[in-house]
């Protein structure tokens, strides 16, 4: 039942990551930072082997340096990086890691040329703010809202949610 309740820390860091991106245009560093602190807890309470754990987080801190590179260059927001390398944390040298990073190009390009078309086409004047954030054309793209929502994605048809359904199934009984 722990295990299960640690594993639903990754579906929810990436709800909140999206929402917090589309509302505020940032993502707190709290979010990455549970998602590593739960990663190792729940990896060690499903089994995972030591050398898993670790080439885990390899590959998490190898995103780090590559998204970071993108930040420092202007090509990312520094939340979204840190997102994206822990998510690669809990992910790992695995197949669900190449169709995380696909997913979400494909929803990141969508919500850019969504964003760019109501752009083109409205005002920032709704008296929403962030919806007004949005429509300013100064305003980069919350990319947290893609990540979040590939990241859903692929937990969907993963190891981890099968371990997390099998850990509440048993706890109902």
């Amino acid at each position: 039942m722990l295990a299960a309740l640690l594993i639903l820390t990754f579906p929810i860091a990436m709800i909140y990551a999206a929402m917090s991106d589309l509302v505020s245009m940032t993502i707190a560093n709290r979010v990455s930072l549970a998602l590593v602190a739960a990663f190792p807890l729940a990896a060690l309470m499903i089994g995972l082997p030591g050398s898993a754990i670790g080439a885990h987080f390899v590959v998490g801190i190898a995103c780090l340096v590559v998204t970071f590179g993108m930040f420092a260059a202007g090509w990312m927001g520094g939340g979204d990086a840190k997102l994206l390398a822990a998510t690669a944390l809990w992910l790992g040298p695995t197949p669900a890691l190449a169709q995380y990073l696909l997913f979400g190009a494909v929803f990141g390009g969508v919500l850019t040329v969504a964003i760019l078309l109501s752009r083109a086409s409205l005002a920032p004047v709704t008296g929403i703010v962030f919806v007004d954030r949005l429509l300013s054309r100064d305003t980069g793209i919350p990319y947290g809202i893609a990540l979040g929502a590939a990241g859903l994605t692929v937990f969907a048809d993963s190891a981890w949610m099968d371990h997390a359904v099998a850990g509440l199934a048993g706890a109902a009984f």
